[in-house]
């Protein structure tokens, strides 16, 4: 009989560099499972995926609390990145990836304005709709 062994992940959920705290990319993933999974403009709405959107933020935030034991340690965020996995035709990654951005600035105010990448893409992992990352001051 063969046991299975467990790996070690490959990979940080988030790895802090100076001054600098990048999260790994967070997929819309709550208690149930993985929110709307589908391309965007096809099997997923433009709201549905803002939704996931808010969720994977929400994810990354998390992360940080994890990393730095609390919000009040971030003193800006340099940078979110946002992957919108974009059905055919579909164009508009920049409306999905807002409801992110909005997520960020609700938690951080100022501190949360940051540079960013809303960008569509034929698959994510586990078949998400949206995956969110951020790279924070701290």
């Amino acid at each position: 009989m063969t046991t299975p062994v467990t790996a070690p992940p490959l990979y940080a959920r988030a790895m802090r560099v100076g001054d600098l705290l990048f999260v790994s990319g967070q997929l819309p993933v709550d208690g149930s499972g993985l929110l709307y999974p589908g391309k965007v403009g096809t099997e997923v709405t433009v709201e549905q995926a803002r939704e996931a959107a808010t969720l994977a933020a929400s994810n990354c935030l998390d992360v940080i609390c994890e990393a730095l034991g609390s919000l009040d340690a971030v003193r800006g965020v340099a940078r979110l990145g946002g992957y919108v996995a974009a059905g055919e035709g579909f164009n508009n990654a920049p409306a999905v990836v807002d409801a992110a951005s909005q997520r960020i600035l609700d938690a951080l105010g100022e501190r949360g304005r940051h540079a960013r990448l809303a960008l569509g893409v034929a698959s994510l992992p586990l078949g998400a709709c949206v995956e969110i990352e951020l790279a924070v001051q701290c």
